[in-house]
């Protein structure tokens, strides 16, 4: 008898975790699902943004450093410098198209410009190797500048000669500049992968030789600080927080959740916008608000992209979209597949985490810009 429960335990535990897995991986797409329908849906809010792409090695590597900048809104894996179209990750690797691997990245010249975007780039890369880039050898893997314009073009020549100036290097540079035509986007599983994939992606980087050429290279000036400074951003991270409530620091500094319905916003009707509590960047406005029947604030989208990040939040229940600041890095809510027409998603806020600026308060103040649209 005791044989046959522990036999019974055994298969039910198993199907237990077979369950869990099956649900761990159908939810894990709940995250690619809500990118690819934020990148799809959202382009009409994307005018004004521009758009870079550069080669470096591994595409791994080359997200990171850019998607942490503020005024860059995404930083796409792909596929580029080839003629084969819709090239798969096999054929690129195994050398069979011509392509490099490299990222494409949008960002608001406003915030952040092409200049800085460069001086980014060329603290990622070793472009005296006309070989590849660290372990990753051959075509695929070389470093390049894939210009959009005439005005990208003259800014990445200029560039190039300022680092040959430099006497930074100790060989000749290489990396090429070189007139963009198409790129083909990667894998999802490629997407994000530091973020995905933390542990496999630090174990790939630190064995790489990357960051040993770089810190060697560049010693005190690897870290970049753009031309441009947010008037929100966040310098004294302590010291920002310091005078938050109970709710709002458990909110955005510990990732936690509110209770619904009984917070600020879930119900609010006014005309006007939200801000982060922390740094005050604009987030969401009330024109994209509705009521979701959950409980929280619920917005159809955001009102910046530039101030919004993704990040895979995988628990025990599953995977979701969590969403945080830029500046502030605050955690705001999630975002669902479950919205409204015309982009089907539902951002699903913390009122803990924004404060609410009335329309009518909105000119005369640093988000005068948002006035207009209220009238």
């Amino acid at each position: 008898m005791n044989k046959r429960r522990w036999i019974l335990s055994i298969v039910t535990l198993t199907l237990l975790a077979g369950g869990w897995f099956l649900y761990q991986t159908f939810t894990a797409e709940e995250y690619e699902e809500v990118l690819a329908t934020e990148q799809a849906e959202l382009q009409g809010d994307l005018e004004g943004m521009e758009q870079a792409t550069f080669a470096g090695g591994c595409f791994w590597c080359m997200e990171p450093p850019f998607e942490s900048r503020s005024g860059v809104i995404r930083a796409v894996s792909g596929y580029t410098g080839g003629e084969e179209e819709n090239p798969t990750y096999e054929e690129v690797s195994g050398k069979e198209t011509g392509h490099q691997e490299a990222v494409q990245i949008t960002y608001d010249p406003e915030q952040i410009s092409y200049e800085d975007l460069l001086q980014i780039f060329w603290r990622q890369i070793n472009p005296t190797d006309d070989g590849g880039q660290f372990v990753d050898r051959g075509e695929p893997y070389l470093s390049a500048i894939f210009y959009h314009d005439e005005a990208q073009r003259q800014a990445a020549e200029s560039s190039l000669m300022e680092m040959e100036d430099s006497g930074r290097f100790d060989g000749e540079i290489v990396t090429s500049v070189e007139k963009y035509d198409t790129f083909y986007k990667a894998e999802e599983y490629h997407q994000d992968y530091y973020k995905k994939n933390p542990g496999r992606y630090e174990h790939y980087r630190d064995n790489s030789g990357r960051d040993d050429y770089l810190k060697q290279t560049w010693g005190e000036n690897r870290k970049y600080e753009i031309s441009k400074t947010s008037p929100f951003a966040v310098e004294d991270k302590a010291s920002a927080v310091s005078g938050l409530s109970s709710i709002q620091y458990e909110v955005t500094q510990e990732d936690g959740t509110e209770p619904a319905y009984d917070n600020k916003y879930h119900d609010n009707e006014r005309d006007g916008i939200y801000v982060d509590i922390v740094s005050g960047e604009p987030l969401f406005s009330s024109r994209d608000q509705y009521d979701s029947g959950t409980g929280w604030p619920s917005f159809t989208k955001p009102l910046e992209l530039a101030n919004i990040t993704y990040e895979e939040d995988t628990g025990v229940f599953g995977t979701n979209v969590e969403v945080r600041s830029k500046q502030a890095d605050s955690h705001l809510g999630h975002v669902f597949q479950e919205g409204p027409e015309p982009h089907g998603l539902r951002y699903c806020m913390n009122s803990a985490a924004m404060e609410f600026i009335p329309a009518d308060e909105l000119p005369g103040t640093e988000y005068e810009e948002y006035a207009d649209d209220f009238k």
